[in-house]
């Protein structure tokens, strides 16, 4: 399982010449060391003398970023398969008329898929930036700096699997379904430079 790689397997094959895995796989990564660090913040502050308060928030982050992250561990092995997918229909035999147009059918129908898997992460992603933010706010200060760490990993988490998106996109000749998702990404990537910005000073101003 991709997941179980160490990180210098996961890196070598990153570097090789390999197809997988690849920039889609490096932004669930991205996402999911945010999700991680979120995790992370949360249990320094649960429990600690000073932070009672917010002992009820700080479970209600934990549960949400322990959720995020195992989707995005997931998302990377899922990149690797619609990847792979992408590769095999593009290696289908084109000798007849008939083996063209089956060849052409699963071209975009892997493609389509390609597109979704990377809209997912991206989606994911920007729930770890929204998660970011609750967690600056009452965090434990002494590894409040983790947060802003995990606000940028989930930012090039997400803009990381947009391109993924855009790239899948140019090559769907359904235009209604490349036009919606092309849509949605856009509705993702709203106001993200801004609220990454945000939490990250809040972030600096705590240090």
């Amino acid at each position: 399982m991709i997941k179980d790689m160490t990180i210098q397997t996961f890196l070598d094959g990153l570097a090789s010449k390999a197809s997988t895995p690849g920039g889609g796989g490096a932004a669930a990564v991205s996402g999911a060391m945010g999700a991680a660090l979120i995790s992370m913040v949360a249990n320094f502050t649960l429990g600690k003398k000073g932070y009672e308060d917010v002992e009820e928030q700080s479970k209600e982050i934990l549960a949400k970023s322990e959720q995020l992250r195992a989707s995005l561990t997931d998302a990377i092995k899922d990149d690797v398969d619609v990847f792979n997918r992408v590769m095999a229909s593009y290696g289908l035999p084109k000798e007849t008329d008939e083996e063209k147009a089956a060849r052409s059918i699963e071209i975009q129908a892997a493609l389509k898929a390609a597109t979704d898997v990377p809209l997912e992460c991206a989606t994911l992603c920007k729930e770890v930036i929204n998660l970011s933010q609750p967690i600056a706010d009452i965090g434990n200060k002494n590894v409040i700096s983790d947060a802003g760490v995990a606000v940028l990993a989930g930012y090039a988490g997400l803009r990381s699997a947009a391109l993924n998106v855009y790239i899948n996109i140019g090559g769907i000749k359904d235009k209604e379904f490349a036009d919606d998702r092309r849509q949605k990404l856009e509705s993702l990537l709203d106001g993200m430079d801004v609220l990454k910005e945000e939490i990250y000073e809040l972030v600096k101003s705590k240090l």
